[in-house]
Protein backbone atom coordinates (compact mmCIF):
# COMPACT_ATOMS: atom_id res chain seq x y z
CA UNK A 1 0.00 0.00 0.00
CA UNK A 2 0.99 3.54 -0.51
CA UNK A 3 0.54 5.51 2.72
CA UNK A 4 0.92 9.43 3.44
CA UNK A 5 1.44 11.11 6.55
CA UNK A 6 -0.23 14.19 7.23
CA UNK A 7 1.58 15.66 10.25
CA UNK A 8 4.96 14.08 10.11
CA UNK A 9 5.61 14.70 14.32
CA UNK A 10 6.32 12.32 16.88
CA UNK A 11 3.46 10.48 16.02
CA UNK A 12 3.64 10.35 12.44
CA UNK A 13 6.91 9.68 12.33
CA UNK A 14 7.08 6.70 14.22
CA UNK A 15 3.39 4.98 12.18
CA UNK A 16 5.26 6.05 8.96
CA UNK A 17 8.35 4.84 10.15
CA UNK A 18 7.51 1.10 10.85
CA UNK A 19 5.50 0.91 7.35
CA UNK A 20 8.85 2.21 5.43
CA UNK A 21 10.92 -0.27 7.40
CA UNK A 22 8.35 -3.27 6.08
CA UNK A 23 8.78 -2.01 2.13
CA UNK A 24 5.69 0.65 2.06
CA UNK A 25 5.96 3.68 0.38
CA UNK A 26 5.57 6.26 2.55
CA UNK A 27 5.21 10.01 2.26
CA UNK A 28 5.66 12.18 5.31
CA UNK A 29 4.02 15.93 4.91
CA UNK A 30 5.01 18.25 7.66
CA UNK A 31 6.80 21.68 8.45
CA UNK A 32 9.95 22.15 6.53
CA UNK A 33 12.54 21.93 9.16
CA UNK A 34 12.18 18.09 9.36
CA UNK A 35 11.12 17.76 5.50
CA UNK A 36 14.37 19.47 4.52
CA UNK A 37 16.13 17.15 6.78
CA UNK A 38 14.55 13.81 5.82
CA UNK A 39 14.98 14.64 2.25
CA UNK A 40 18.97 15.53 2.90
CA UNK A 41 19.70 12.45 5.19
CA UNK A 42 16.38 10.36 5.29
CA UNK A 43 14.02 9.85 8.32
CA UNK A 44 16.17 9.22 11.67
CA UNK A 45 14.27 5.96 13.48
CA UNK A 46 15.80 5.51 16.90
CA UNK A 47 14.60 3.36 19.76
CA UNK A 48 16.11 1.32 22.48
CA UNK A 49 17.14 -1.71 19.97
CA UNK A 50 17.78 0.34 16.60
CA UNK A 51 19.03 3.51 14.75
CA UNK A 52 17.91 3.68 11.28
CA UNK A 53 18.16 5.80 8.61
CA UNK A 54 15.05 5.17 6.73
CA UNK A 55 14.80 6.47 2.84
CA UNK A 56 11.42 7.60 2.97
CA UNK A 57 9.68 10.10 0.73
CA UNK A 58 8.73 13.74 2.07
CA UNK A 59 6.78 16.88 1.24
CA UNK A 60 5.59 20.52 2.77
CA UNK A 61 2.80 20.00 0.17
CA UNK A 62 -0.53 18.41 1.14
CA UNK A 63 -1.06 17.99 -2.67
CA UNK A 64 1.92 14.93 -2.00
CA UNK A 65 -0.98 12.73 -0.45
CA UNK A 66 -3.09 12.40 -3.86
CA UNK A 67 -1.55 9.03 -5.09
CA UNK A 68 -1.70 7.51 -1.35
CA UNK A 69 -4.37 4.38 -0.52
CA UNK A 70 -4.34 5.55 3.40
CA UNK A 71 -3.78 9.29 4.56
CA UNK A 72 -2.73 9.00 8.23
CA UNK A 73 -4.00 12.57 9.77
CA UNK A 74 -1.14 12.96 12.52
CA UNK A 75 -2.13 17.00 13.11
CA UNK A 76 -3.22 18.56 16.48
CA UNK A 77 -6.39 18.89 17.09
CA UNK A 78 -6.99 22.34 16.02
CA UNK A 79 -5.60 21.81 12.87
CA UNK A 80 -8.04 19.08 12.24
CA UNK A 81 -10.75 21.01 10.47
CA UNK A 82 -8.26 23.14 8.04
CA UNK A 83 -6.24 20.04 7.39
CA UNK A 84 -9.36 18.50 5.89
CA UNK A 85 -10.48 21.11 3.90
CA UNK A 86 -6.91 21.19 2.45
CA UNK A 87 -7.14 17.54 1.31
CA UNK A 88 -10.85 17.62 0.00
CA UNK A 89 -9.21 18.31 -3.02
CA UNK A 90 -5.93 16.09 -2.84
CA UNK A 91 -7.18 12.65 -2.23
CA UNK A 92 -8.09 9.47 -4.43
CA UNK A 93 -11.49 8.53 -4.43
CA UNK A 94 -10.39 5.13 -3.21
CA UNK A 95 -8.17 6.31 -0.18
CA UNK A 96 -8.88 5.85 3.17
CA UNK A 97 -8.67 8.41 5.91
CA UNK A 98 -7.25 7.19 9.61
CA UNK A 99 -7.08 9.75 12.03
CA UNK A 100 -4.09 9.04 14.21
CA UNK A 101 -5.34 11.62 17.01
CA UNK A 102 -6.15 12.95 20.50
CA UNK A 103 -9.72 13.44 21.53
CA UNK A 104 -13.25 12.54 20.58
CA UNK A 105 -14.03 14.96 17.67
CA UNK A 106 -11.21 14.60 14.76
CA UNK A 107 -13.01 11.76 13.00
CA UNK A 108 -16.41 13.87 13.20
CA UNK A 109 -14.52 16.85 11.31
CA UNK A 110 -12.84 14.75 9.04
CA UNK A 111 -15.85 13.08 8.10
CA UNK A 112 -17.99 16.89 7.80
CA UNK A 113 -15.32 18.12 4.54
CA UNK A 114 -14.24 14.59 3.17
CA UNK A 115 -15.66 12.04 0.59
CA UNK A 116 -13.31 9.13 1.69
CA UNK A 117 -14.26 6.50 4.78
CA UNK A 118 -12.60 7.90 7.78
CA UNK A 119 -11.68 5.21 10.61
CA UNK A 120 -10.57 6.87 13.93
CA UNK A 121 -8.04 5.09 16.07
CA UNK A 122 -6.77 5.42 19.72
CA UNK A 123 -3.22 6.01 19.49
CA UNK A 124 -0.48 4.75 22.46
CA UNK A 125 2.62 5.17 21.82
CA UNK A 126 5.55 7.15 23.46
CA UNK A 127 7.59 9.25 21.07
CA UNK A 128 9.32 12.45 20.25
CA UNK A 129 11.09 14.60 17.55
CA UNK A 130 14.41 14.54 19.31
CA UNK A 131 15.93 17.05 16.42
CA UNK A 132 14.72 17.56 12.08
CA UNK A 133 13.95 14.75 11.00
CA UNK A 134 15.13 12.66 14.12
CA UNK A 135 12.26 10.43 15.66
CA UNK A 136 12.92 9.07 19.47
CA UNK A 137 11.00 5.89 20.62
CA UNK A 138 10.30 5.41 24.04
CA UNK A 139 7.97 2.69 24.08
CA UNK A 140 4.71 0.97 22.57
CA UNK A 141 3.44 1.76 19.19
CA UNK A 142 -0.02 -0.25 18.87
CA UNK A 143 -3.42 1.04 17.83
CA UNK A 144 -7.19 0.39 17.97
CA UNK A 145 -8.98 0.80 14.95
CA UNK A 146 -12.97 1.76 14.48
CA UNK A 147 -14.82 -1.40 12.96
CA UNK A 148 -15.69 -0.13 9.45
CA UNK A 149 -15.30 -2.29 5.95
CA UNK A 150 -11.54 -0.90 5.39
CA UNK A 151 -11.08 -1.89 8.62
CA UNK A 152 -9.92 -5.65 8.91
CA UNK A 153 -7.67 -5.08 5.74
CA UNK A 154 -5.94 -2.22 7.36
CA UNK A 155 -5.35 -4.04 10.48
CA UNK A 156 -3.47 -6.96 8.59
CA UNK A 157 -1.26 -4.18 6.41
CA UNK A 158 -0.30 -2.84 10.10
CA UNK A 159 0.10 -5.89 11.93
CA UNK A 160 2.58 -7.44 9.02
CA UNK A 161 4.13 -3.87 9.80
CA UNK A 162 5.04 -4.94 13.31
CA UNK A 163 2.24 -2.63 13.96
CA UNK A 164 0.08 -4.04 16.90
CA UNK A 165 -3.78 -3.64 15.65
CA UNK A 166 -7.03 -3.94 17.48
CA UNK A 167 -9.92 -3.19 16.13
CA UNK A 168 -12.23 -1.75 18.94
CA UNK A 169 -15.90 -3.24 19.26
CA UNK A 170 -16.79 0.15 20.26
CA UNK A 171 -14.55 2.69 19.45
CA UNK A 172 -16.22 6.00 20.77
CA UNK A 173 -15.62 4.15 24.34
CA UNK A 174 -11.92 3.39 23.21
CA UNK A 175 -11.68 7.08 22.29
CA UNK A 176 -12.77 8.21 25.90
CA UNK A 177 -10.99 5.84 27.42
CA UNK A 178 -7.58 7.51 25.69
CA UNK A 179 -8.85 11.03 26.48
CA UNK A 180 -9.34 10.46 30.29
CA UNK A 181 -6.10 9.11 30.77
CA UNK A 182 -4.50 12.21 28.62
CA UNK A 183 -6.75 14.57 30.66
CA UNK A 184 -5.22 13.01 34.03
CA UNK A 185 -1.51 13.33 33.41
CA UNK A 186 -0.65 15.20 30.02
CA UNK A 187 -1.07 18.85 31.45
CA UNK A 188 -0.13 17.58 35.16
CA UNK A 189 3.49 16.90 33.20
CA UNK A 190 3.31 20.17 31.71
CA UNK A 191 2.75 22.56 34.87
CA UNK A 192 5.11 20.53 36.64
CA UNK A 193 8.09 19.47 34.16
CA UNK A 194 8.26 15.95 35.49
CA UNK A 195 8.29 12.90 33.37
CA UNK A 196 4.99 10.67 33.66
CA UNK A 197 6.49 8.07 35.70
CA UNK A 198 7.84 10.58 38.35
CA UNK A 199 4.36 11.63 38.86
CA UNK A 200 3.04 8.86 40.64
CA UNK A 201 5.42 8.99 43.20
CA UNK A 202 3.98 12.41 44.28
CA UNK A 203 1.00 11.68 46.55
CA UNK A 204 -0.94 15.32 46.07
CA UNK A 205 -0.40 14.56 41.90
CA UNK A 206 -2.17 11.53 42.43
CA UNK A 207 -4.79 12.99 44.55
CA UNK A 208 -5.28 15.26 41.40
CA UNK A 209 -5.07 13.04 38.87
CA UNK A 210 -7.97 11.12 40.38
CA UNK A 211 -9.82 13.80 40.90
CA UNK A 212 -9.35 14.30 37.07
CA UNK A 213 -10.09 11.29 36.40
CA UNK A 214 -13.51 11.31 38.62
CA UNK A 215 -14.84 14.55 36.34
CA UNK A 216 -13.98 12.69 33.45
CA UNK A 217 -15.76 9.74 33.95
CA UNK A 218 -19.15 11.77 35.18
CA UNK A 219 -19.18 13.87 32.13
CA UNK A 220 -18.53 10.82 30.06
CA UNK A 221 -21.33 9.03 31.90
CA UNK A 222 -23.56 12.10 30.87
CA UNK A 223 -23.07 10.97 27.04
CA UNK A 224 -23.61 7.53 27.68
CA UNK A 225 -20.04 6.21 27.95
CA UNK A 226 -19.52 4.18 31.19
CA UNK A 227 -16.13 2.82 32.91
CA UNK A 228 -15.92 -0.23 34.87
CA UNK A 229 -13.63 0.78 36.71
CA UNK A 230 -13.48 3.38 39.50
CA UNK A 231 -10.85 6.70 39.47
CA UNK A 232 -8.49 5.49 41.44
CA UNK A 233 -8.06 1.81 39.47
CA UNK A 234 -7.73 3.52 36.14
CA UNK A 235 -5.05 5.90 37.85
CA UNK A 236 -3.28 2.86 38.68
CA UNK A 237 -3.61 1.64 35.29
CA UNK A 238 -2.38 5.27 34.15
CA UNK A 239 1.20 4.02 36.15
CA UNK A 240 1.65 1.15 35.31
CA UNK A 241 1.60 1.49 31.75
CA UNK A 242 3.70 5.13 31.78
CA UNK A 243 6.94 4.51 29.97
CA UNK A 244 10.15 5.86 32.11
CA UNK A 245 11.85 9.17 31.06
CA UNK A 246 8.74 10.35 28.88
CA UNK A 247 7.48 13.63 29.00
CA UNK A 248 3.55 14.56 28.18
CA UNK A 249 2.73 15.93 24.32
CA UNK A 250 1.65 19.10 26.31
CA UNK A 251 4.86 19.35 27.88
CA UNK A 252 6.89 19.20 24.78
CA UNK A 253 4.34 21.70 23.31
CA UNK A 254 5.35 24.09 25.85
CA UNK A 255 8.68 23.72 25.79
CA UNK A 256 8.92 23.79 21.87
CA UNK A 257 6.77 26.80 22.35
CA UNK A 258 3.93 25.73 20.41
CA UNK A 259 0.53 25.58 21.23
CA UNK A 260 -0.76 22.68 23.11
CA UNK A 261 -4.10 20.52 22.39
CA UNK A 262 -5.03 21.67 26.11
CA UNK A 263 -8.58 23.07 24.48
CA UNK A 264 -9.31 19.68 23.07
CA UNK A 265 -8.33 17.77 26.13
CA UNK A 266 -9.51 18.82 29.68
CA UNK A 267 -10.84 21.81 27.84
CA UNK A 268 -13.45 19.08 25.85
CA UNK A 269 -13.94 18.41 29.54
CA UNK A 270 -15.29 21.26 30.55
CA UNK A 271 -16.86 22.10 27.92
CA UNK A 272 -19.03 19.13 27.86
CA UNK A 273 -19.21 19.70 31.75
CA UNK A 274 -21.15 22.80 31.53
CA UNK A 275 -23.43 21.65 28.48
CA UNK A 276 -24.67 18.55 30.77
CA UNK A 277 -24.33 20.95 33.99
CA UNK A 278 -21.23 18.89 35.50
CA UNK A 279 -18.98 21.09 37.90
CA UNK A 280 -14.91 20.00 36.65
CA UNK A 281 -12.70 22.47 38.60
CA UNK A 282 -10.04 20.24 38.39
CA UNK A 283 -10.10 20.30 34.52
CA UNK A 284 -10.56 23.48 34.81
CA UNK A 285 -7.73 24.66 36.68
CA UNK A 286 -5.58 22.44 34.56
CA UNK A 287 -6.95 24.20 31.66
CA UNK A 288 -7.17 27.99 32.50
CA UNK A 289 -2.99 26.90 33.75
CA UNK A 290 -1.77 25.55 30.81
CA UNK A 291 -3.24 28.45 28.93
CA UNK A 292 -1.45 30.87 30.85
CA UNK A 293 1.66 28.70 30.01
CA UNK A 294 1.31 29.47 26.87
CA UNK A 295 0.29 32.68 26.58
CA UNK A 296 3.70 33.44 28.58
CA UNK A 297 5.46 31.08 25.77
Amino acid sequence: MRFAVLGAGAVGCYFGGMLARHGHEVMLIGRSTHVDAIRARGLRFQSRTVDLRLPVQASTAIEAAASADAVFVCVKSPDTQGAARALRHSLASHAMVVSLQNGVDNAAMLRAELTQPVISAAVYVASEMAGPGHLLHHGRGDLEIEDTPSSEALARTLLDADIPTRIARDVRATLWQKLVLNCAYNAVSAIVQLPLDAMPQRDALRETMRDVVTECLAVAAAEGVHFDDTPAQIVERIEAAIPGGQYSSTAQDLARRKPSEIDYLNGAIVRRGLNSGIATPANRTLLTLVKMLEARA
